[in-house]
Protein backbone atom coordinates (compact mmCIF):
# COMPACT_ATOMS: atom_id res chain seq x y z
CA UNK A 1 0.00 0.00 0.00
CA UNK A 2 1.20 3.06 -0.98
CA UNK A 3 0.13 5.90 1.23
CA UNK A 4 0.64 9.54 2.11
CA UNK A 5 3.29 10.48 3.60
CA UNK A 6 3.20 14.36 5.85
CA UNK A 7 7.07 15.72 6.63
CA UNK A 8 8.21 19.17 6.66
CA UNK A 9 5.83 20.67 9.26
CA UNK A 10 4.91 21.07 12.71
CA UNK A 11 2.85 18.49 14.76
CA UNK A 12 0.61 19.57 17.21
CA UNK A 13 0.20 17.14 20.29
CA UNK A 14 -3.24 17.98 21.58
CA UNK A 15 -3.18 15.90 24.53
CA UNK A 16 0.21 17.58 25.57
CA UNK A 17 -1.05 20.93 24.14
CA UNK A 18 2.41 21.88 22.61
CA UNK A 19 3.36 21.67 18.86
CA UNK A 20 6.19 19.75 17.99
CA UNK A 21 9.19 20.19 15.33
CA UNK A 22 10.28 17.29 12.90
CA UNK A 23 7.18 14.69 13.09
CA UNK A 24 6.67 12.64 10.31
CA UNK A 25 2.56 11.29 9.49
CA UNK A 26 2.62 8.38 7.51
CA UNK A 27 -1.68 7.35 6.01
CA UNK A 28 -2.43 4.38 4.59
CA UNK A 29 -5.93 3.78 3.90
CA UNK A 30 -8.27 5.47 6.20
CA UNK A 31 -6.07 5.32 8.79
CA UNK A 32 -2.72 7.09 10.31
CA UNK A 33 0.18 4.18 9.92
CA UNK A 34 3.21 5.84 11.43
CA UNK A 35 4.02 8.83 14.11
CA UNK A 36 7.87 9.35 14.43
CA UNK A 37 10.41 12.09 15.39
CA UNK A 38 12.45 10.58 13.07
CA UNK A 39 12.31 10.21 8.94
CA UNK A 40 9.46 7.60 8.01
CA UNK A 41 10.91 5.57 5.01
CA UNK A 42 7.56 5.04 2.93
CA UNK A 43 9.33 4.53 -0.50
CA UNK A 44 6.07 4.69 -2.75
CA UNK A 45 4.18 7.19 -0.42
CA UNK A 46 2.63 9.92 -2.02
CA UNK A 47 4.99 12.77 -0.39
CA UNK A 48 3.18 15.66 1.06
CA UNK A 49 5.46 18.95 2.06
CA UNK A 50 4.00 20.76 4.83
CA UNK A 51 6.02 23.93 4.49
CA UNK A 52 6.66 24.87 8.08
CA UNK A 53 2.41 24.53 8.48
CA UNK A 54 0.97 22.55 11.28
CA UNK A 55 -0.72 19.41 11.46
CA UNK A 56 -3.60 18.36 13.52
CA UNK A 57 -6.58 16.50 14.22
CA UNK A 58 -9.55 17.48 12.47
CA UNK A 59 -12.00 19.01 15.10
CA UNK A 60 -15.37 17.61 16.88
CA UNK A 61 -18.89 19.27 17.47
CA UNK A 62 -20.57 17.33 19.89
CA UNK A 63 -24.05 19.55 19.50
CA UNK A 64 -25.15 20.24 15.93
CA UNK A 65 -28.67 20.06 14.46
CA UNK A 66 -28.35 19.20 10.50
CA UNK A 67 -32.21 19.00 10.20
CA UNK A 68 -33.02 21.73 12.03
CA UNK A 69 -32.44 24.52 8.52
CA UNK A 70 -34.37 27.65 10.10
CA UNK A 71 -33.70 29.80 13.51
CA UNK A 72 -37.08 29.70 13.78
CA UNK A 73 -37.87 26.22 14.32
CA UNK A 74 -42.02 26.49 13.73
CA UNK A 75 -40.60 27.65 10.01
CA UNK A 76 -40.19 23.96 9.57
CA UNK A 77 -43.53 22.76 9.47
CA UNK A 78 -44.09 23.24 5.92
CA UNK A 79 -40.59 21.86 4.75
CA UNK A 80 -40.89 18.33 3.05
CA UNK A 81 -38.03 15.48 4.22
CA UNK A 82 -36.82 16.03 0.64
CA UNK A 83 -36.13 19.77 1.19
CA UNK A 84 -34.80 19.35 4.54
CA UNK A 85 -31.85 16.30 3.45
CA UNK A 86 -30.94 18.82 0.45
CA UNK A 87 -30.12 21.18 3.40
CA UNK A 88 -28.50 19.09 5.48
CA UNK A 89 -26.27 18.06 2.77
CA UNK A 90 -25.10 21.84 2.48
CA UNK A 91 -24.64 22.36 5.68
CA UNK A 92 -22.53 19.31 6.23
CA UNK A 93 -20.27 20.30 3.47
CA UNK A 94 -19.63 23.69 5.17
CA UNK A 95 -19.19 22.53 8.71
CA UNK A 96 -15.88 20.08 7.21
CA UNK A 97 -14.76 22.65 4.88
CA UNK A 98 -14.39 24.69 8.52
CA UNK A 99 -12.01 21.74 9.74
CA UNK A 100 -15.04 19.59 11.24
CA UNK A 101 -14.56 16.02 10.55
CA UNK A 102 -16.92 14.58 12.86
CA UNK A 103 -19.99 15.80 14.52
CA UNK A 104 -22.57 14.65 16.70
CA UNK A 105 -25.89 14.99 15.89
CA UNK A 106 -28.12 15.51 18.98
CA UNK A 107 -31.49 15.16 17.44
CA UNK A 108 -32.89 14.98 13.63
CA UNK A 109 -30.11 13.40 12.29
CA UNK A 110 -31.10 9.90 10.95
CA UNK A 111 -29.01 6.91 9.78
CA UNK A 112 -29.80 7.99 5.67
CA UNK A 113 -27.96 10.88 6.19
CA UNK A 114 -24.95 9.29 8.59
CA UNK A 115 -25.13 6.21 5.32
CA UNK A 116 -24.66 9.32 2.76
CA UNK A 117 -21.32 10.82 4.66
CA UNK A 118 -19.95 7.39 5.04
CA UNK A 119 -20.29 6.35 1.11
CA UNK A 120 -19.62 9.96 -0.44
CA UNK A 121 -22.73 10.87 -1.60
CA UNK A 122 -22.81 13.74 0.51
CA UNK A 123 -19.25 15.67 1.64
CA UNK A 124 -19.82 15.93 5.38
CA UNK A 125 -18.02 15.47 8.31
CA UNK A 126 -18.68 11.85 10.34
CA UNK A 127 -21.96 11.96 11.60
CA UNK A 128 -23.06 10.53 14.93
CA UNK A 129 -26.63 10.36 15.36
CA UNK A 130 -29.22 10.22 17.97
CA UNK A 131 -32.15 10.24 15.57
CA UNK A 132 -35.38 11.97 17.28
CA UNK A 133 -35.08 13.36 20.22
CA UNK A 134 -37.18 12.15 23.45
CA UNK A 135 -39.64 14.57 24.60
CA UNK A 136 -42.41 14.48 27.16
CA UNK A 137 -46.02 15.87 26.02
CA UNK A 138 -45.37 19.67 26.52
CA UNK A 139 -41.57 19.68 26.60
CA UNK A 140 -39.08 21.50 24.84
CA UNK A 141 -39.83 19.32 21.69
CA UNK A 142 -43.15 19.70 21.49
CA UNK A 143 -43.54 21.91 18.74
CA UNK A 144 -46.96 22.35 18.57
CA UNK A 145 -49.21 25.52 18.68
CA UNK A 146 -51.27 26.02 21.75
CA UNK A 147 -54.64 25.29 19.52
CA UNK A 148 -53.32 22.23 18.65
CA UNK A 149 -54.15 18.98 20.56
CA UNK A 150 -53.13 16.28 17.74
CA UNK A 151 -49.46 15.52 16.72
CA UNK A 152 -49.46 15.63 12.99
CA UNK A 153 -47.50 12.66 10.82
CA UNK A 154 -43.89 12.68 11.46
CA UNK A 155 -43.03 10.99 8.18
CA UNK A 156 -43.19 14.24 6.25
CA UNK A 157 -42.99 16.96 7.94
CA UNK A 158 -39.48 18.53 8.78
CA UNK A 159 -40.87 19.88 12.09
CA UNK A 160 -42.15 16.55 13.91
CA UNK A 161 -39.69 14.68 12.04
CA UNK A 162 -36.57 15.31 14.71
CA UNK A 163 -38.62 14.55 17.83
CA UNK A 164 -40.82 12.16 19.46
CA UNK A 165 -43.28 12.54 22.57
CA UNK A 166 -43.49 10.22 25.27
CA UNK A 167 -45.13 9.80 28.61
CA UNK A 168 -44.79 7.18 31.00
CA UNK A 169 -42.09 4.64 31.48
CA UNK A 170 -43.54 2.05 28.95
CA UNK A 171 -43.67 4.71 26.17
CA UNK A 172 -39.98 5.74 27.32
CA UNK A 173 -38.64 1.92 27.04
CA UNK A 174 -40.28 1.76 23.67
CA UNK A 175 -38.98 4.77 22.05
CA UNK A 176 -35.54 4.38 22.94
CA UNK A 177 -34.90 0.87 21.71
CA UNK A 178 -36.62 1.81 18.71
CA UNK A 179 -34.29 4.89 17.86
CA UNK A 180 -31.53 2.49 18.38
CA UNK A 181 -33.19 -0.09 16.25
CA UNK A 182 -33.00 2.66 14.10
CA UNK A 183 -28.97 3.40 14.23
CA UNK A 184 -28.62 5.70 16.81
CA UNK A 185 -25.40 6.18 18.45
CA UNK A 186 -26.27 7.82 21.37
CA UNK A 187 -29.77 9.15 22.78
CA UNK A 188 -30.85 12.96 23.31
CA UNK A 189 -34.20 13.41 25.90
CA UNK A 190 -35.08 16.50 27.21
CA UNK A 191 -34.98 17.85 30.72
CA UNK A 192 -36.23 21.20 30.92
CA UNK A 193 -37.20 23.99 28.97
CA UNK A 194 -35.71 25.38 26.26
CA UNK A 195 -35.29 29.16 24.25
CA UNK A 196 -36.62 27.85 21.00
CA UNK A 197 -39.67 25.95 22.48
CA UNK A 198 -42.66 27.92 22.77
CA UNK A 199 -44.39 26.68 25.50
CA UNK A 200 -42.60 25.48 28.11
CA UNK A 201 -40.52 27.62 30.88
CA UNK A 202 -37.00 27.77 30.59
CA UNK A 203 -36.38 26.32 34.65
CA UNK A 204 -39.30 23.48 34.54
CA UNK A 205 -38.34 20.36 35.12
CA UNK A 206 -39.03 17.51 32.49
CA UNK A 207 -39.56 13.77 33.10
CA UNK A 208 -39.88 11.77 35.95
CA UNK A 209 -37.01 10.13 37.63
CA UNK A 210 -38.34 6.91 36.46
CA UNK A 211 -38.66 7.99 33.32
CA UNK A 212 -35.07 9.04 32.83
CA UNK A 213 -33.93 6.07 34.56
CA UNK A 214 -35.90 4.12 31.86
CA UNK A 215 -33.56 5.82 29.34
CA UNK A 216 -30.00 5.16 30.30
CA UNK A 217 -31.18 1.63 31.76
CA UNK A 218 -32.14 0.74 27.87
CA UNK A 219 -29.17 2.94 26.47
CA UNK A 220 -26.75 1.21 28.51
CA UNK A 221 -27.91 -2.12 27.76
CA UNK A 222 -27.21 -1.78 23.99
CA UNK A 223 -23.85 -0.20 24.97
CA UNK A 224 -24.97 2.99 24.05
CA UNK A 225 -25.55 6.34 26.18
CA UNK A 226 -27.70 9.28 27.11
CA UNK A 227 -27.22 13.17 26.45
CA UNK A 228 -29.68 15.46 28.02
CA UNK A 229 -30.64 19.13 27.20
CA UNK A 230 -31.08 20.47 30.48
CA UNK A 231 -30.59 24.29 31.96
CA UNK A 232 -30.93 24.67 35.75
CA UNK A 233 -28.82 22.98 38.36
CA UNK A 234 -32.09 20.70 39.54
CA UNK A 235 -32.74 19.66 36.07
CA UNK A 236 -28.88 18.47 35.97
CA UNK A 237 -28.81 17.04 39.23
CA UNK A 238 -32.00 14.53 37.99
CA UNK A 239 -30.25 13.79 34.66
CA UNK A 240 -26.94 12.63 35.99
CA UNK A 241 -28.11 11.63 39.16
CA UNK A 242 -30.36 8.91 37.04
CA UNK A 243 -27.38 8.29 34.50
CA UNK A 244 -27.13 10.63 32.26
CA UNK A 245 -23.97 10.79 30.49
CA UNK A 246 -23.77 14.41 29.20
CA UNK A 247 -25.46 17.68 29.88
CA UNK A 248 -25.90 19.52 26.53
CA UNK A 249 -26.02 23.65 27.73
CA UNK A 250 -25.95 23.35 31.31
CA UNK A 251 -25.94 27.48 31.87
CA UNK A 252 -27.92 27.81 34.82
CA UNK A 253 -26.23 25.50 36.89
CA UNK A 254 -24.55 25.45 40.70
CA UNK A 255 -21.77 24.32 42.50
CA UNK A 256 -23.92 21.30 43.97
CA UNK A 257 -24.78 20.50 40.46
CA UNK A 258 -21.24 20.77 39.54
CA UNK A 259 -19.58 18.24 42.16
CA UNK A 260 -22.63 15.82 41.36
CA UNK A 261 -21.36 15.74 37.33
CA UNK A 262 -17.69 15.25 38.97
CA UNK A 263 -18.53 12.44 40.62
CA UNK A 264 -20.49 11.05 37.84
CA UNK A 265 -18.39 11.11 35.51
CA UNK A 266 -20.41 13.49 33.50
CA UNK A 267 -19.27 15.50 30.48
CA UNK A 268 -20.73 19.09 30.09
CA UNK A 269 -21.34 19.99 26.26
CA UNK A 270 -21.54 23.94 26.46
CA UNK A 271 -23.37 25.58 23.20
CA UNK A 272 -22.25 29.62 24.35
CA UNK A 273 -22.45 30.73 20.64
CA UNK A 274 -25.93 29.64 19.50
CA UNK A 275 -26.80 32.37 22.64
CA UNK A 276 -24.41 35.08 21.23
CA UNK A 277 -25.63 34.28 17.54
CA UNK A 278 -29.47 34.22 18.64
CA UNK A 279 -28.75 37.78 20.55
CA UNK A 280 -26.98 39.43 17.10
CA UNK A 281 -28.73 37.60 14.48
CA UNK A 282 -31.80 35.69 15.53
CA UNK A 283 -34.60 38.56 15.00
CA UNK A 284 -33.68 39.02 11.64
CA UNK A 285 -34.69 35.50 11.26
CA UNK A 286 -38.33 35.22 12.77
CA UNK A 287 -36.80 34.46 16.44
CA UNK A 288 -39.75 35.07 18.68
CA UNK A 289 -39.75 37.35 21.19
CA UNK A 290 -40.39 34.83 23.76
CA UNK A 291 -37.42 32.91 23.16
CA UNK A 292 -34.82 36.08 22.80
CA UNK A 293 -36.21 37.50 26.04
CA UNK A 294 -35.14 33.28 27.02
CA UNK A 295 -32.18 33.68 25.31
CA UNK A 296 -30.93 36.40 27.44
CA UNK A 297 -31.26 34.69 30.77
CA UNK A 298 -28.67 31.86 29.60
CA UNK A 299 -26.55 34.01 27.78
CA UNK A 300 -25.46 35.92 30.71
CA UNK A 301 -24.66 32.44 32.30
CA UNK A 302 -23.02 30.83 30.05
CA UNK A 303 -19.28 31.40 30.87
CA UNK A 304 -19.58 31.39 34.84
CA UNK A 305 -21.20 27.54 33.96
CA UNK A 306 -17.93 26.79 32.02
CA UNK A 307 -15.76 28.29 34.38
CA UNK A 308 -17.03 26.53 37.38
CA UNK A 309 -17.01 22.91 35.77
CA UNK A 310 -13.34 23.82 33.95
CA UNK A 311 -12.27 24.74 38.31
CA UNK A 312 -13.95 21.24 39.40
CA UNK A 313 -12.63 19.21 36.79
CA UNK A 314 -15.82 18.22 34.72
CA UNK A 315 -14.64 17.36 31.54
CA UNK A 316 -15.53 19.98 28.70
CA UNK A 317 -16.79 19.16 25.50
CA UNK A 318 -17.13 21.18 22.23
CA UNK A 319 -20.67 21.66 20.67
CA UNK A 320 -21.95 24.57 18.64
CA UNK A 321 -26.11 24.08 18.53
CA UNK A 322 -27.09 26.99 16.02
CA UNK A 323 -29.66 26.55 14.12
CA UNK A 324 -30.30 27.26 10.21
CA UNK A 325 -29.11 30.75 9.04
CA UNK A 326 -27.02 30.72 12.47
CA UNK A 327 -24.65 28.18 11.37
CA UNK A 328 -21.92 29.93 9.91
CA UNK A 329 -20.85 31.09 13.26
CA UNK A 330 -19.73 27.26 14.55
CA UNK A 331 -16.37 27.93 14.78
CA UNK A 332 -16.42 31.42 17.02
CA UNK A 333 -17.23 29.27 19.84
CA UNK A 334 -13.29 28.75 20.08
CA UNK A 335 -13.53 32.82 20.60
CA UNK A 336 -16.10 33.17 23.09
CA UNK A 337 -14.33 29.58 25.28
CA UNK A 338 -10.97 31.74 25.46
CA UNK A 339 -12.62 34.28 27.46
CA UNK A 340 -12.26 31.88 30.41
CA UNK A 341 -10.18 28.95 28.71
CA UNK A 342 -6.79 29.01 27.59
CA UNK A 343 -6.28 28.32 23.83
CA UNK A 344 -4.82 24.50 24.53
CA UNK A 345 -7.75 23.71 26.59
CA UNK A 346 -10.45 24.95 24.23
CA UNK A 347 -8.81 22.60 21.18
CA UNK A 348 -8.80 19.83 23.84
CA UNK A 349 -12.49 20.27 24.31
CA UNK A 350 -12.67 20.10 20.18
CA UNK A 351 -10.07 16.52 19.90
CA UNK A 352 -9.93 14.84 23.02
CA UNK A 353 -12.50 15.62 25.07
CA UNK A 354 -15.10 14.93 22.23
CA UNK A 355 -13.22 11.40 21.28
CA UNK A 356 -13.93 10.10 24.57
CA UNK A 357 -17.67 11.26 24.78
CA UNK A 358 -18.10 9.74 21.44
CA UNK A 359 -16.69 6.11 23.06
CA UNK A 360 -13.84 6.55 20.12
CA UNK A 361 -10.64 7.16 22.66
CA UNK A 362 -7.49 6.42 20.06
CA UNK A 363 -9.63 6.66 16.95
CA UNK A 364 -10.82 9.95 16.62
CA UNK A 365 -9.31 13.11 17.90
CA UNK A 366 -5.46 12.99 18.05
CA UNK A 367 -2.72 12.04 15.74
CA UNK A 368 -1.77 8.20 16.79
CA UNK A 369 -1.45 4.97 15.14
CA UNK A 370 -4.64 3.66 14.44
CA UNK A 371 -6.46 6.47 14.42
CA UNK A 372 -8.59 7.61 11.45
CA UNK A 373 -6.44 9.72 9.23
CA UNK A 374 -8.90 12.76 9.95
CA UNK A 375 -6.59 15.95 10.16
CA UNK A 376 -6.31 19.63 8.98
CA UNK A 377 -3.11 21.70 7.90
CA UNK A 378 -3.16 25.15 9.43
CA UNK A 379 -1.59 28.15 8.24
CA UNK A 380 -0.23 28.75 11.71
CA UNK A 381 -0.11 27.64 15.34
CA UNK A 382 -3.44 27.66 16.97
CA UNK A 383 -2.68 27.23 20.48
CA UNK A 384 -1.13 30.79 20.05
CA UNK A 385 -4.37 32.34 17.80
CA UNK A 386 -7.68 30.38 17.59
CA UNK A 387 -8.77 33.13 15.30
CA UNK A 388 -6.97 30.62 12.68
CA UNK A 389 -10.38 28.53 13.13
CA UNK A 390 -12.32 31.50 12.03
CA UNK A 391 -13.27 32.84 8.40
CA UNK A 392 -15.16 29.39 7.35
CA UNK A 393 -11.46 27.24 7.07
CA UNK A 394 -9.47 29.73 4.98
CA UNK A 395 -7.00 29.43 7.17
CA UNK A 396 -6.85 25.84 6.79
CA UNK A 397 -5.19 25.22 3.62
CA UNK A 398 -5.73 21.28 4.03
CA UNK A 399 -8.55 19.28 5.09
CA UNK A 400 -8.54 15.24 5.66
CA UNK A 401 -11.44 12.68 6.68
CA UNK A 402 -10.62 9.14 6.91
CA UNK A 403 -7.68 9.60 4.53
CA UNK A 404 -9.17 11.78 2.19
CA UNK A 405 -8.43 15.13 0.73
CA UNK A 406 -11.52 17.34 0.43
CA UNK A 407 -9.30 20.38 0.60
CA UNK A 408 -5.84 20.32 -0.57
CA UNK A 409 -4.54 23.99 -1.54
CA UNK A 410 -0.87 23.02 -0.46
CA UNK A 411 -0.05 21.91 -4.24
CA UNK A 412 1.31 18.54 -3.20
Amino acid sequence: MSGILFTGGRFLDVRAGVVKDGIDLLVEGDRIKEVSDTPIKAATARRVDLGGKVLMPGLIDAHIHIFLSEVNIQHLAGVPLTLLAAKAGVMMRNMLMRGFTTVRDTGGGDWGMQVASETGLVEGPRLFISGQAISQTGGHGDFRNRTQTEIECGCCSGLTYTTRIVDGVPEMIRAVRDELRKGANQIKIMVSGGVASQSDPLDSLQFRLDEIAAATEEARNWGSYVCAHAYSAEAVKRAVGQGVRSIEHGNLIDQEAVDLMKEKGAFLVPTLVAYDAMRRRGRDFGLTEYSLAKNEVVLEAGLRSLDMCRKTGVPICYGSDLLGQLQDDQSREFLIRSEVMPATEVIQSATVVNARLLQREGQLGELVPGAYADLLVVDGDPTRDLSLFQDQGAHIPAIMKAGRFYKNALGA
